[in-house]
């Protein structure tokens, strides 16, 4: 028989996976603005490259943190 986790172990769980979503996050879009500055360095596009890693950063990092709390039965 499953035994259902009571409150203070649901929000010790919630604490625990949304605890690195900021570091998370930051580490998502910094690798798409690095990517980006490496391709305005190599194809000479001014900060092009730059704004299309931001552009593609954000929203990428987003979804990937909804799934992965949908995944994990926080939402």
């Amino acid at each position: 028989m499953k035994e259902e986790p009571s409150g203070l172990r649901q929000a010790v769980k919630a604490f625990a996976l949304l605890s690195g979503v900021g570091i998370y996050f930051v580490v998502f879009v910094g690798i798409c603005l690095w990517l980006g500055n490496l391709a305005d360095e190599t194809f000479a596009l001014g900060y092009a490259g730059k704004l299309i890693g931001i552009l593609i950063g954000f929203p990428g990092a987003i979804y990937t943190l909804y799934r992965q709390i949908k995944e994990n039965g926080v939402v």
